[in-house]
């Protein structure tokens, strides 16, 4: 399935450890279309509500009318996510997760809004309890790895970025992101592999190809 999302502008990758703002977007940007979350855009000058971190679950507690209120509030928290309404759709992500919370979906896309709202910490907790529940999934392992990288956590986001690869190793976005995260590391064999493995899969991808560059591949 193609992913919804826009493909970021691939000469901004480059600044990633520079500009925490173009890491927000692109974890926005990058993550598929696994979980039908559409694109979610920030809404930069309206205050948030006091982030509510992914708990625990007791699987007894969750009855099946409860999950299937919370697929419906999901889907309005997306259909208002994409209207950029991103207040209520956060409010909408809040009530089918306390309704249940082993909803992936809404996990991940309030993850995505945290993101977005530079709420870096609630968004590692939420992309991690998604990541529980699919972890045959790439990307809840990708969008953490962004937001570890935006607050600096660079041996975090590389081991979440080296298993991203194995769940998804033809995504060359995650390649990318890896070479630059190893970059950062000093750690030049695994950046130029990285940055090799992403432009063998995409050959014009120019943050890469610059990578590469730099580090010697």
């Amino acid at each position: 399935m193609a992913s919804p999302f826009p493909e970021p502008g691939l000469a901004r990758l480059r600044q990633i450890w520079r500009q925490p703002l173009a890491l927000t977007l692109l974890g926005i940007a990058l993550c598929g279309c696994s979980f039908d979350l559409g694109s979610l855009m920030p809404e930069k000058d309206k205050p948030q509500e006091a982030p509510h971190a992914a708990a625990t679950p007791d699987s007894s507690a969750v009855s099946p009318g409860n999950v299937a209120e919370a697929q419906t509030h999901t889907a309005k928290a997306q259909g208002l996510a994409k209207s950029g309404e991103t207040q209520a759709a956060l409010d909408e992500f809040n009530r089918a997760v306390a309704l249940d919370p082993y909803n992936a979906q809404a996990l991940y896309g309030r993850a995505l809004l945290y993101q977005a709202n530079n709420e870096h910490d609630f968004a590692i907790a939420d992309f991690g309890a998604a990541s529980g529940l699919n972890p045959q999934k790439a990307e809840p392992l990708l969008g953490r790895a962004v937001s570890y990288l935006a607050i600096g956590k660079v041996k975090e986001a590389a081991a979440d970025l080296d298993e991203a690869s194995e769940a998804d190793p033809h995504n060359a976005q995650i390649w990318t992101m890896r070479g630059q995260a190893y970059e950062r590391l000093g750690d030049k064999a695994k950046a130029a592999a990285s940055y090799n493995k992403a432009v063998a899969l995409r050959p014009r991808d120019e943050a890469a190809r610059s990578g590469l560059a730099r580090v010697g591949g």
